[in-house]
């Protein structure tokens, strides 16, 4: 009776997951490349991070911003300190005669999300129609800008998710964590695609300052660290249907760096899965209990096989299905990333998820976690 019952799941959501992700594969598809023309941008766009001891890095991404082919009487940069102990404010300091803003942030209450506060504060002093948000590690060409904002010029989007990537790897561990996110990258550009909106990535992120101030900011979702990204894409697309588009080319793209260890990314993906609580649209949040059922499924299947090996069986058959769907899903992904070389640890990434998600699940859902140096929840 139980081989059966697990059988059934099993099958139930192999052929699930298959669906879902050529369903995600046509959304991908369905966003046609984005091609700059040549016509001089006319919206005046405000650039905003939030930093937070970045003293190695941040210098990096000023530069990179600040030698951007955009005009520069239409684009301003604005940092928010966030309580930095290193020389991160000494830095953006340094650069004050080139226009950019610094703002200190100096909360004396305890807060749960210091970036939405920061970045709040940074909208506040803004003169920008359009804001784009990135973060004080990241790196950019220097089309970056006019890319995304011919974009934004060439239809009615009130929110704009661009790509974000991992670079400069330097071990296998870095290299499957550059795989693993470029999966998340095409699965919040599918769902854009698909006109289901679910993820995007704040290190990447633009949006109309008018929208941000008539839907009062991140009020509603101010109490959770995580979330001034995805749960404000939510906030929009429940407001504007159809109003947010995944800016396809890699003039857009941002570049940052993989977690060095695994402490570190597990803190970074339970800090992303704590999201997943407060997300609005309940198909979404009914698909990702779906998927982390799955998961769960395999691990049943493994243990159970030590008492008929029927359940290890029907386990490498789901897993090697598992396999081939997400291949299919990360082929067209990689290849616009230039990537396809990441494909190889495709087989170890398909088993290493499923202890990893199943894992995550749980702990992005319940306690706190660390986040610069913060714990918070």
């Amino acid at each position: 009776m139980a081989i059966l019952v697990i059988s059934i799941l099993t099958g139930c959501l192999t052929f699930f997951y298959i669906g879902m992700l050529f369903y995600l594969r046509n959304g991908w598809r369905r966003i046609p490349y984005f091609r700059t023309e040549a016509n001089a941008p006319s919206t005046f766009v405000s650039v905003l991070i939030a930093a937070r001891n970045e003293e190695g890095k941040i210098e990096k991404t000023i530069l990179d911003i600040l030698a951007q082919d955009y005009p520069a009487d239409l684009f301003e940069l604005i940092i928010v300190n966030d309580h930095s102990t290193d020389r991160t404010a000494e830095i953006i300091s340094g650069f004050s005669d080139k226009g950019v803003k610094l703002i200190n942030l100096d909360e004396s209450e305890k807060l749960n999300s210091y970036k939405k506060k920061a970045i709040t504060k940074a909208i506040d002093v803004s003169s920008g129609e359009l804001i784009i948000t990135t973060d004080a590690d990241c790196r950019m060409n220097k089309l970056w800008l006019r890319t995304i904002v011919a974009y934004y010029e060439s239809g009615d989007y009130n929110l704009i998710s661009s790509p974000v990537t991992f670079f400069e790897e330097k071990n296998p561990f870095e290299e499957i964590q550059s795989l693993e996110f470029l999966f998340l990258i095409g699965l919040g550009a599918a769902g854009i695609g698909n006109k289901m909106p679910a993820t995007c990535n704040g290190a990447n992120l633009a949006y109309r300052k008018d929208v941000f101030l008539k839907l009062n900011g991140f009020k509603g979702i101010d109490d959770l660290a995580s979330g001034d990204d995805e749960l404000f894409l939510h906030k929009v697309a429940s407001a504007y249907p159809g109003s947010i588009g995944f800016c396809k080319s890699l003039d857009a793209v941002v570049y940052t760096h993989a977690k060095e260890n695994l402490k570190e990314f597990i803190q970074q993906r339970k800090r992303w899965a704590s999201k997943s609580t407060r997300y609005k649209n309940k198909g979404v949040v009914v698909l990702g209990v779906a998927v982390w059922l799955f998961n769960l499924l395999f691990i049943t299947n493994f243990f159970s096989g030590f008492f008929n090996t029927d359940f290890w069986c029907l386990g490498f058959a789901a897993i090697i299905l598992k396999m081939g769907s997400e291949l299919m899903f990360l082929y067209p992904v990689c290849s616009f990333a230039k990537r396809k070389e990441l494909l190889l640890y495709q087989p170890v990434s398909t088993v290493i998820h499923i202890f990893y998600l199943v894992f995550i699940g749980i702990a992005g859902n319940s306690g706190k976690y660390n986040w610069k140096g913060r714990m918070v929840r």
